[in-house]
């Protein structure tokens, strides 16, 4: 079995350490890569679709970063609680005719013991930006990690 560090249950040290590890693998926009994070059978709620496994992950991230390009991501730990996580997020991107968005959102996750996240829950809401507006442009630096996302 794959396993994937740090393992549950969480304290101040790994959690964030696996929200860190997370925000990067989604900075990458690879979904064959982030898909390993996942169990084999891990069921996704995604606004509104449902995906299970990590063949549909893959899938799902695919045409995510088709339609949603310069995707940029932040991660921030919420809570949490044994194997149990919670995040809020912001990204941004643009979509094929130029219009760029902010999206803000919670994460639910849920792992095994081995680390591997066997559950995940997003509720995301998304708001018209101007290019001159984006403030999450790539990778987040090294002396940023940790920091707070913005409130507005």
């Amino acid at each position: 079995m794959t396993e994937r560090p740090p393992f549950p249950p969480f304290d101040e040290h790994t959690a964030p350490q696996k929200v860190q590890a997370a925000e990067d693998a989604w900075n990458t926009r690879d979904p064959e890569r982030v898909a390993l994070a996942y169990t084999e059978d891990s069921v996704w709620r995604n606004r509104d679709e449902f995906v299970t496994g990590r063949a549909e992950i893959v899938e799902f991230l695919r045409g995510k970063w088709e339609r949603e390009l310069d995707y940029a991501l932040r991660k921030e730990l919420w809570g949490f609680r044994g194997n149990r996580i919670a995040v809020r997020f912001q990204y941004e991107c643009r979509d094929q005719e130029g219009q760029y968005w902010r999206s803000y959102g919670n994460e639910l996750w849920e792992f095994t013991d081995a680390g591997l996240m066997r559950r995940r829950e997003a509720s995301i809401n998304d708001v018209r930006i101007n290019k001159e507006d984006r403030r999450i442009l790539g990778t987040r630096p090294t002396a940023e990690r940790g920091s707070p996302l913005p409130v507005r």
